[in-house]
């Protein structure tokens, strides 16, 4: 098990190169540190996972990347460029699907295009493939009202994959999904990635998922958001749901299990085989 407890030297190789972020909001009693000396380095065609408890200002990390929100001081450099604003070469999936309920399955997906300019039949055809990749073939004239989570947020990842962006940022996509309806949209994600390459940025606080997903696990702690250890995931790709029974597998879920015990996160009743929850 290969664990760093710095960010990758060089940033060269990065595409997405974050160096001494820090997120500060204001209140009525003062400001907040959401984020304090963020330095990470994501290389191209990387998986990395940001995996931390509710409120480590994971997802505000993902919005800073997005140029969704400003950061406090630090700086964000995207493909070689300092970000400005939302990178052209982006796309974004959310907790939430928030598609639009008066517009069709097929209509909601070619928004992405739609935002650029892109129209005509090979942009459709494209949307029609994707939609039918995620197990949506058919259903391109239902509205969202009519499918079920799951069905929805499989549309959502269609429309951010549309444009063929070079850099896939996702929130929590999978949060809200039961469990078989996850583990199918983790093997779908993990063959996109496995046939594109792109570079992704995934948040979670799912450890197993983390681990399955990733080439690193970027671990994260609160009070204020920070990194406390990078772990490099050296399982072998690709990857099936059996893997998650090997013992290499469960060395790392346990690994990561047993340091966010020991920063209080969560319990670890079993400290030889970090048997807590928070899987």
């Amino acid at each position: 098990m290969n664990v760093h407890t710095a960010s990758m030297t060089g940033t060269a190789m990065a595409y997405v190169s974050i160096s001494g972020v820090r997120k500060t909001y204001g209140s009525p009693r003062g400001p907040v540190a959401a984020l304090e000396g963020i330095d990470l380095q994501v290389r191209e065609g990387e998986f990395v996972s940001i995996l931390g408890p509710s409120g480590c200002g994971k997802s505000t990390l993902l919005k800073c990347i997005a140029g969704l929100e400003p950061t406090t001081a630090g700086q964000i450099v995207i493909d070689g460029r300092p970000l400005k604003g939302p990178p052209h070469d982006m796309g974004m999936v959310f907790q939430r699907d928030v598609l639009l309920d008066w517009r069709t399955i097929l209509d909601n997906v070619l928004i992405t295009a739609e935002f650029i300019g892109r129209k005509g039949p090979e942009v459709r055809a494209r949307a029609s493939a994707l939609l039918a990749r995620f197990g949506l073939g058919g259903f391109e004239d239902r509205h969202p009202w009519e499918l079920s989570g799951g069905m929805r947020q499989r549309a959502a990842i269609c429309r951010a994959l549309l444009c063929d962006p070079k850099l896939l940022l996702m929130d929590e996509p999978f949060g809200a999904l039961d469990a078989m309806t996850r583990d199918d949209l983790n093997l779908e994600l993990a063959r996109i990635w496995q046939d594109t390459r792109k570079t992704v940025v995934f948040i979670t606080h799912g450890i197993s998922e983390a681990v399955f997903l990733s080439d690193r696990v970027v671990m994260m702690d609160r009070n204020p958001g920070r990194i406390v250890e990078i772990i490099d995931i050296d399982l072998p790709r690709p990857r099936h749901l059996a893997l998650r029974e090997t013992p290499e597998f469960g060395r790392y879920v346990a690994h990561i299990r047993h340091l966010f015990a020991s920063l209080g996160i969560l319990k670890d009743d079993d400290p030889e085989t970090g048997s807590g929850d928070h899987s």
